[in-house]
């Protein structure tokens, strides 16, 4: 991908990692950024040889070797984005920061992989998801133990404050309960793991918190949004696809499109279709087969932000949670 924005500036240059992905993500990007005497690597990517190829190639055209890494950022736990993460520690024992919520995930602690299973094994069940959902379920039980070897074995550490290194550290939930931004204030550059990318809309994934509690994923990731907005920056650096300038029109059309989903959610309800189930079903069609969790997803956050909004309410039938419309909004 060729790059025609100027990354050199006075104090910092960044040099973008761009690994081809054949899926709709179109590529998996992570970030060398150098700033005064530290070389900081944002993500880590896949845990394969193309993004190690394309770490490696970048290190050495910059005259740089994997020894100058001072320490690496991790913007939320996706395998996408810390794939690299022990094969450049063994190497190169240097800190890796991340968000508090991060490290149960990365260290796949079973306690806390076991309470999410139970939390979704609940959600389906009041969504009305039936046979699809204990499937989803028993992949979830499989995944516990084949995904054992996949811990990060990193020592990672917490980021408590609000300013790291060179950046101050903005919390942007959403995709991701973990997710952060790293934000460079003098040349008004974000890096946003997969807030925003430029070509599709990034999921606001159903997720617990810590005690198990379902988040407010979709309304978290429309803060998180405004947040972005609020700092008109000059740049985004996105998790895939290109970087993207002036992002503050991009991100009304995100803003936008999710209300417009909501006003059809709305309708598909009025229509008879009251569990989220079978609203998944009537907007998703076969994709609801296909990707279930990820459809689920959308659909759960919507009904939540609809509710939270008062534009819907719900009741419990025979442990099936049925929405309406209110009287008000019909």
């Amino acid at each position: 991908m060729e790059l025609l924005i100027d990354l050199k500036k006075a104090c910092i240059e960044v040099f973008p990692i761009i690994v081809p992905e054949p899926s709709s993500l179109k590529s998996v990007n992570f970030y060398l950024i150098k700033q005064g005497q530290s070389l900081s690597l944002i993500d880590a990517g896949w845990n394969n040889e193309a993004c190690w190829d394309g770490l490696m190639d970048s290190l050495r055209s910059n005259k740089f070797t994997i020894k100058d890494i001072t320490e690496i950022l991790l913007t939320h736990h996706h395998v996408d984005h810390v794939g690299l993460v022990d094969r450049i520690t063994s190497v190169n024992s240097i800190p890796v920061y991340c968000h508090p919520g991060s490290i149960a995930r990365l260290k796949r602690d079973k306690k806390f992989l076991e309470m999410r299973v139970e939390f979704y094994s609940k959600l389906y069940k009041e969504m009305g998801c039936g046979e699809q959902g204990e499937h989803q379920i028993a992949y979830l039980k499989k995944a516990i133990e084949k995904n054992k070897q996949n811990a990060i074995q990193a020592d990672l550490i917490p980021i408590q404050e609000e300013r790291l290194n060179h950046f101050q550290i903005f919390d942007i939930p959403g995709h991701s309960p973990d997710q952060i931004a790293f934000y460079n204030e003098n040349q008004n550059w974000l890096f946003a793991g997969d807030l925003l990318i430029e070509h599709i809309s990034s999921n606001a994934l159903v997720e617990p918190d810590a005690n198990g509690n379902r988040l407010p994923t979709l309304s978290q990731q429309m803060n998180s949004l405004k947040t972005c907005l609020s700092l008109n920056a000059d740049l985004v650096f996105s998790g895939h696809g290109s970087l993207i300038e002036k992002p503050n029109s991009l991100i009304l059309q995100r803003l936008e499109r999710i209300e417009k989903k909501g006003g059809r959610v709305i309708q598909l309800i009025k229509s008879g279709c009251l569990t989220g189930s079978a609203i998944a079903k009537a907007y998703y069609k076969t994709t609801y087969y296909e990707q279930f969790s990820l459809v689920m997803s959308e659909i759960i956050g919507q009904l939540d932000y609809l509710e939270s909004q008062g534009k819907i309410e719900k009741e419990l039938v025979n442990g099936i949670w049925h929405y309406t419309v209110r009287m008000d909004h019909a």
